[in-house]
């Protein structure tokens, strides 16, 4: 049995249902710089999960055809930071109108899914150390996590200069030793394969939801710990005991 003293969150897709404004503020900057901006929620849930430059690269890559999800995951990854016919001065360009537009429309259709907020308050009367932990721009994850889920994380960082960013370890493990938890005392909630590799990472153990970025079969193929339906599931995870001790 596995004492959980910490749990570390993913934000988009796994505590904040983020995707219509994520990608109503794509379709707005690719709009502004001269680009196809028709890209609807299903679109955004495809493109997010490895951070805003990377969600942009496969927005372009979508608007040149490319429609194969394997392929548009590979974009973004060691083998694919940049990706043939994309402009990377483009996608700066673009990203450029994302990040301060993203930044004042987050919350216009952003909500916790159901559940998340008891969830987080059962934690917290447990004692046990909270952080969330995303590819999203720094900035915005710290004003959703003050604006969503006021007093509910100890921790809350976000893509950032000088840190490597999920899957890399680098934030997962800032975020442990932010909350004075080792790897070993932790797990990790996510909803796509970004998360499953970040914890392992981290060698932390990660857990899965179903109601995210990435369908069910597709996270059922990346062996995480378990994947559960709804948020007060985590507490019933077998193997797993929740205690502050």
């Amino acid at each position: 049995m596995k004492t959980v003293r910490a749990v570390i969150f993913d934000m988009d897709g796994t505590i904040l249902n983020t995707v219509e404004d994520l990608t109503a503020s794509v379709n707005y900057a690719m709009d502004q710089c001269g680009h196809r901006h028709d890209f609807t929620g299903a679109d955004g849930r495809r493109m997010f999960g490895s951070g805003a430059h990377t969600a942009l690269q496969r927005a372009l890559a979508m608007e040149a055809g490319e429609q194969d999800d394997a392929s548009l995951r590979r974009i973004g990854t060691p083998d694919m930071m940049t990706v043939p016919g994309v402009d990377e001065e483009e996608v700066s360009r673009i990203e450029a109108v994302f990040r301060p537009h993203y930044l004042v429309h987050s919350m216009d259709r952003t909500g916790p899914y159901d559940g998340i907020m008891d969830l987080l308050h059962r934690l917290r009367r447990m004692g046990i150390r909270t952080a969330v932990v995303s590819n999203k721009p720094d900035p915005a994850v710290k004003k959703l996590a003050a604006d969503c889920f006021e007093g509910l994380f100890d921790a809350a960082m976000g893509e950032q200069a000088g840190i490597r960013r999920k899957p890399a370890p680098d934030m997962t493990v800032a975020a442990l030793r932010a909350l004075g938890v080792p790897a070993a005392d932790a797990i990790y909630l996510g909803d796509t394969e970004i998360d499953v590799e970040a914890a392992a990472n981290a060698q932390m153990e990660c857990v899965c939801v179903s109601w995210g970025f990435r369908p069910r079969a597709f996270l059922e193929d990346l062996g995480p710990l378990a994947i559960i339906d709804r948020p007060q599931d985590l507490l019933q995870v077998p193997g797993l005991t929740f205690s502050a001790h």
